[in-house]
């Protein structure tokens, strides 16, 4: 991957040294040495990813990465997610094919670690429609094809001023081809070393360019197989810790939700509470044992007590795997691992059409169109079920309906809480049809005065369909329970004619749209003694709207997890812009050029009113070699349909909490139709060095503050869990409004449950560094074209709603992703006449567990350390119209690391790769 920042004198060179080194100059891209010309007479006026004004000059006082088709190729990615996410200034939680447990089959971006939702994606400049399960509010980056893209644009700055909501952590914008000539067809394949995760694609592309306009049309289907967490050894089962802290050990763990059923006792068997509101009491007693003083005080003052079991006995805690109740133990508990997938199958086909007619001299028609249909699958164990309300055991020998089984376990009566591993009734199987349309229909012109305009409708639609298999109605189990019909303690119960009336597919839809309406007007006002004053301004009306239908017995809460809501809801906008840019010096000692930028953005939305933000640049071009730049601005985050209508789900959490077993907590996610729109301050500031006695090397330095407030967010599960319950499960800090909003508990099997919504809280602080050292160069009678990449993170914090701070620079974290303190990228390019090699190294930098953060010692890994990836391609030109291609990714099958408080697979997938080493072989022809 190449990603460089360049000034206009070193883009040009690039561009001569992309047709010198990446292609060969006769037969198959014998045009390229003349496109590259005429792309440098383009510079002469052409827009720039995070300005509206077209420009002479390539850079902006806003640092932009450019990622090239033929960086792309080499790659061998078959969407482009596989290759934003290896960006340094990336970072946090990505999902991909690797994230198996709530990816529902998306490919996202997050610049700067601070989420998929703050980093703006668009198409042409425009923005893309949201797309995915449900009330999609992401871009989901399998819907653009990589045989169509012709460059990537990355703006790593804020940019709401100019492209309105969403642009805080940057904007990464997708150029597709628009002028092609000719026919061009690929056709590649791919697997892991273990020969898994096979992933073929093919695409044609075809273009013509006449006297009136053009045409360019483009077809790619892809198919990636599956890869198991059972194949490898990093994650063939779910590692748990055990042993007292400072001396852990490991041992192959799992789920206590386990085959054969988990049976828990109740220890407050016989006590009748005498407490208020029939809480438990010192001196309660019963069977298993009574309450006593703890010696602890709550916050009135008032003794709290403690259970204390009477000698010799305690209640139940007995599994029923291999068909014989006996006493749980560790080598109880389910492998819920071998069921996952690691990487996730998937098909996909795109369809996308660019096109523009001459009407008249100065009028242009425009249209732009693109289709994908995904269909694509996760796996996870079979499905853990448990009893909300615990059921009384009434065995046969008491005159009960129940075996008498467990009584040497259990008493007669006494409420018993229930957990099962369904594994009987199969995996579960997730699966999602999503078709996503997006269509653009403008007009572009241009005025006698030179001046240009362009008027534009957006219209993006999405459509899922998903779907989960081998679930179990367990509210209608209940009901025969409480009948006496269904006896959930004999292993027949949960098995072939008994258990299928009970086993059901779960289906959900959902789906959003966008609507955008756009004019645009740009052109020079004045030519002023520094040089020509430029100016935009524009009009804007946005439509979103979203909504989800969950299937009937999930909205009902039947099937065993929380209830789901519906969501429904829309929003709409109405946004004014102005650009302009002002030059301010030239010609002078010290100031060879000076401009200043100028944005200004008015947003009025129907949900939460109107505001405005706006952004200031500034670049002082010394001289030739040396330029410094630097902006402040304001951005801001309106909060989308899901935020706000997004009705009541569970999702389960990695944690890691000393007053629960269980590695997940259950944790009560919705929307919040009060938010109001997260706000920023931005500043950067860099410099752009190319230095004319080492011609083909220039060097950037950038450096970037955000400073994020009101947040729209949920703090994360793990800090919650250890703010708000103590080690014994107590809860603590009950006065914090965290904890008053959390109303966490702990159920009788033991689980950690707690509500975490969205909130307008806290803040967020990131601020960090970026260099760039490219080099383009001739030696031993080949082109050579290196280029270094690396983001430095200095700060990461977030303040929780209590205006606390969570430091999460150098940590990795179990749901969150990871925030490495450096992140460094090397490519190393040799060109022949017919032939090119890449060499590329890739470098995170070790980090730290966040579930360790207070206490390293209760932790068997506390800490990852640093990891290298090395790449290798090559191409080889075997004819005038063919190319062979090919490349090995990882390797030396670095496998990623396992660290305590993972996220799945025992290690990280958002950050780190776990397929290893993987091949890919490509044929391209082109004529």
């Amino acid at each position: 991957m190449s990603s460089v920042t360049l000034t206009a004198k070193a883009i040009r060179r690039s561009l001569l040294a992309v047709a010198t080194t990446s292609v060969v100059t006769t037969g198959l891209f014998s045009s390229a040495v003349v496109s590259a010309e005429e792309q440098v007479q383009k510079v002469e006026r052409i827009a720039v990813t995070g300005s509206r004004i077209k420009r002479a000059d390539m850079e902006t006082a806003s640092p932009v990465s450019v990622i090239d088709a033929s960086s792309i190729v080499s790659s061998g990615a078959t969407s482009i997610d596989d290759v934003l996410q290896q960006m340094t200034s990336t970072g946090g939680a990505m999902t991909n094919a690797a994230v198996n447990n709530g990816s529902q089959g998306n490919s996202s971006i997050n610049l700067r670690g601070l989420g998929t939702s703050r980093t703006l994606v668009l198409v042409n400049g425009r923005r893309m429609i949201a797309s995915g399960t449900g009330p999609a509010s992401t871009v989901d980056l399998n819907t653009i094809p990589v045989s169509m893209i012709q460059r990537v644009e990355v703006l790593k700055d804020g940019a709401s001023a100019v492209y309105g909501t969403d642009a805080i952590a940057g904007v990464v914008n997708i150029i597709l081809k628009r002028d092609f000539d000719g026919f061009e067809m690929n056709a590649q394949t791919g697997m892991s070393g273990q020969g898994d995760a096979d992933e073929t694609s093919i695409d044609f592309t075809l273009g013509n360019t006449f006297d009136k306009g053009n045409v360019v049309i483009n077809a790619q289907y892809t198919k990636r197989g599956d890869a198991s967490q059972a194949d490898r050894d990093f994650s063939d089962c779910p590692i748990s810790e055990t042993g007292a802290a400072g001396s852990k050990t490991l041992y192959c763990g799992g789920s206590s939700y386990s085959q054969g059923g988990h049976v828990w006792g109740d220890q407050n068997f016989n006590i009748t509470p005498s407490g208020a509101d029939d809480a438990y009491a010192i001196g309660d007693s019963g069977f298993y044992g009574q309450y006593v003083d703890s010696g602890k005080l709550d916050k009135d003052g008032i003794a709290i007590p403690e259970f204390e079991y009477l000698d010799g006995k305690s209640e139940a805690d007995v599994s029923g795997r291999d068909g014989a109740f006996h006493d749980f133990t560790s080598d109880d508990k389910y492998n819920y691992a071998k069921d996952s997938y690691l990487s996730t199958p998937m098909e996909r086909i795109n369809l996308s059409f660019a096109g523009s007619y001459d009407l008249s001299d100065n009028i242009t028609f425009f249209s732009e169109a693109m289709y994908s249909k995904r269909w694509s699958e996760q796996q996870m164990a079979p499905q853990p079920i448990w009893n909300d309300s615990a059921w009384a055991y009434q065995p046969k020998s008491a005159g009960g309906f129940m075996t008498d089984d467990l009584l040497p376990w259990v008493q007669d009566g006494e409420e018993l809480s229930y957990g099962r591993r369904m594994v009987e009734s199969g995996t579960r199987d997730f699966s999602q049809v999503v078709d996503t349309v997006r269509v653009v229909l403008g007009l572009e012109g241009m005025f006698d005065n030179g001046w240009t305009w362009d008027a534009s409708y957006n219209k993006g639609k999405n459509d899922s369909v998903d779907t989960l298999a081998n679930l179990h109605n367990i509210g209608s189990i209940n009901d025969a329970v409480l009948a006496g019909t269904f006896d959930p303690f004999l292993e027949s119960s949960w098995k072939g004619e008994s258990i299928e009336p009970f086993v059901y597919t779960e289906v959900n839809s959902g789906g959003s749209e966008l609507d955008i309406i756009a004019a645009t007007l740009t052109g020079d006002i004045v030519d002023l003694p520094a040089g020509i004053l430029g100016f935009a301004a524009g009009y804007e009306n946005r439509k979103e709207s979203a909504h989800f239908t969950p299937d009937s017995l999930t909205a009902q809460g039947l099937a065993n997890d929380p209830r789901v809501e519906a969501t429904a809801g829309d929003f709409s906008v109405n946004e004014v812009y102005a650009e302009l840019a002002i030059p301010l010096l030239s010609d002078l000692p010290f100031a060879q050029q000076v401009d200043l930028s100028a944005a200004m953005r008015y947003f009025d939305y129907n949900t939460f009113g109107d505001d405005t933000t706006w952004k200031l640049g500034l670049t002082w071009r010394m001289t030739d070699d040396l330029m410094f730049r630097g902006g402040r601005s304001t951005a801001f985050r309106a909060p989308t349909v899901d935020e706000l209508f997004g009705g009541k789900s569970p999702s389960f959490n990695q944690i890691v909490h000393p007053a629960s077993e269980q590695s997940q907590a259950e944790v009560t996610v919705g929307g919040n139709e009060l938010l109001t729109p997260e706000e920023a301050d931005i500043t950067t500031a860099g410099l752009v060095y190319s230095p004319s006695f080492v011609d083909g090397l220039s060097l950037t330095f950038d450096y970037y503050d955000i400073a994020i407030t009101n947040t729209i967010t949920a703090v994360d599960s793990n800090y919650v869990a250890n703010q708000c319950l103590d080690a014994s499960g107590v809860t603590i800090n009950t006065d914090t409004a965290l904890c008053q909003a959390s109303n966490i508990e702990i159920d009788a099997t033991g689980r950690i449950k707690f509500d975490n919504g969205l909130q307008n809280v806290g803040a967020t602080n990131t601020s960090g560094y970026d260099i760039n050292v490219a080099y383009a160069f001739e030696a031993v009678g080949l082109s050579w074209k290196a280029n270094l990449d690396t983001s430095i993170l200095e700060t990461y914090e977030e303040f929780d709603p209590d205006g606390n701070a969570v430091d999460y620079r150098g940590f990795v974290t179990g749901n969150a992703g990871g925030f490495a303190k450096i992140k460094t990228n090397l490519d190393l390019t040799a060109s022949g006449d017919d032939w090119s090699a890449t060499y590329e190294i890739r470098y995170i930098d070790g980090m730290d567990s966040f579930a360790c953060k207070d206490d390293t010692s209760a932790c068997y890994a506390p800490s990852v350390d640093s990891i290298v990836y090395h790449d290798l391609s090559g191409s080889y030109d075997l004819t005038s119209t063919v190319r062979l291609s090919g490349g090995v990714n990882n390797l030396f099958d670095k496998e990623p690391p396992y660290y305590t408080g993972n996220l799945d697979s025992n290690t990280d997938p958002y950050t780190y790769d776990v397929l290893g080493r993987y091949f890919f072989v490509r044929a391209s022809v082109k004529f």
